[in-house]
C-alpha cells in the first residue's frame, strides 16, 4: 500500500498515487487530496487559515502535478495568498486563502456550538462495493447518521489513512482539507447513480486550528428547482466545531 496521496518529484511537482482516484473514473481525482495538497503549500505556523476558497477549473487528472504559490496581498496581520495546481501547464484547481496572524482571544472565545458524539459512538459507513478502492478506501468512514447513498442530512466522522505527501507526516489541518469536500457527497439528496451533483467550488472557514486524527461533518444539502444546489457543513474535531464549509452544486439527471 502506497503511504501517501502524492509522491514528491521535486520541490513543486508531485506524482498522484492510486489513493487519489475518485469514484467517477480511474483518470480523475476526488477533490479531497488536491485540496489538502494546496493547503499544505499555504500553511503558515504563525497565521491561521481563516478562509480558503477552491475554484474547480476542471477535472484533476491522476498524473504529475505542479503547485505554484503567490502572496496576492501582503500584510503583517492579514494577508491573502493563493496556490494553483496544474498539469502540463493547465490549471485545474486554484485556492485563495486569507491568513490571519494569531493572538490570544481566549477571554472572549465561544459560540462554536455543540460537539458531535465521538467516533466511538459511530458505525462503519457503508460504501458500495463497486466504489471500493481509490480515495474512498484511503479514508476510514464512520456514520452517526446518514452517509453515501442515504439521501439527506448526515453526521459522519472520517480519518485519512495515508499522508498527503510521502515522507511528510500528515497534519490535522491537512486531514481536515482531505475530507471536507465530501460534505456534499455524504449529504446528497439524490441518488448519485442517477443524478449528477457536482460542486464547482469549496469554501472553508475556520475559527481555530483543528486537532487530532478525526474530522467530523455535520452536513446538509439543499437543491433548488433550477438545477442548482448548495451543500454546507459544520466541521468538527474531537474537541468540537472548528469551522464551516459551503459548496455550489451543478445538479442534472444523468
Amino acid at each position: 500500500m502506497m503511504p501517501a496521496f502524492y509522491l514528491p518529484l521535486d520541490e513543486h511537482t508531485y506524482r498522484s498515487t492510486p489513493h487519489t482516484v475518485g469514484p467517477w473514473g480511474p483518470d480523475s481525482q476526488h477533490l479531497g487530496p488536491p485540496s489538502a495538497l494546496l493547503v499544505r503549500s499555504l500553511s503558515d505556523t504563525d497565521r491561521l487559515l481563516a478562509r480558503v476558497t477552491f475554484e474547480v477549473l476542471g477535472p484533476v487528472p491522476v498524473a504529475d502535478l505542479t503547485v505554484t504559490t503567490a502572496v496576492e496581498r501582503p500584510g503583517r496581520s492579514v494577508e491573502l495568498a493563493s496556490a494553483t495546481l496544474s498539469h502540463n501547464g493547465r490549471a485545474a484547481l486554484v485556492a485563495r486563502a486569507w491568513r490571519i496572524s494569531t493572538s490570544d482571544t481566549t477571554p472572549v472565545a465561544g459560540g462554536s456550538g455543540v460537539p458531535l458524539p465521538p467516533p466511538s459512538a459511530a458505525v462503519p459507513m457503508e460504501v458500495p462495493e463497486h466504489w471500493g478502492g481509490g480515495y474512498l478506501s484511503a479514508v476510514e468512514w464512520l456514520s452517526l447518521s446518514g452517509g453515501i447513498f442515504t439521501p439527506g442530512d448526515a453526521l459522519v466522522w472520517a480519518r485519512p489513512l495515508v499522508d498527503v505527501v510521502e515522507g511528510s507526516p500528515i497534519t490535522p489541518l491537512e486531514r481536515l482539507f482531505a475530507v471536507v469536500d465530501s460534505s456534499s457527497g455524504v449529504s446528497s439528496r439524490v441518488d448519485i447513480r442517477k443524478w449528477y451533483a457536482i460542486n464547482t467550488d469549496l469554501t472553508v472557514h475556520l475559527h481555530r486550528r483543528p486537532v487530532g486524527e478525526w474530522v467530523g461533518l455535520d452536513a446538509r444539502t439543499t437543491i433548488g428547482p433550477d438545477g442548482v444546489g448548495v451543500a454546507t457543513s459544520t466541521v468538527h474535531d474531537v474537541e468540537g466545531p472548528v469551522g464551516a464549509t459551503a459548496q455550489a452544486l451543478f445538479v442534472r439527471e444523468r
